[in-house]
């Protein structure tokens, strides 16, 4: 059985952040850090 990831504040306030105010969409932000849209979606 495959371990959950676990991730720091730090990076989880990074990665919202980035989709608050970047030009990026969700999906390409979750493609570039390896995090589920979803996941994203709710650190917003």
């Amino acid at each position: 059985m495959a371990q959950r990831k676990r991730y720091g504040g730090q990076f989880k306030a990074r990665v919202a952040i980035e989709a608050i105010a970047g030009p990026k969409t969700v999906n390409q932000i979750s493609a570039e850090h390896g995090v589920h849209p979803t996941q994203i979606t709710k650190w917003k």
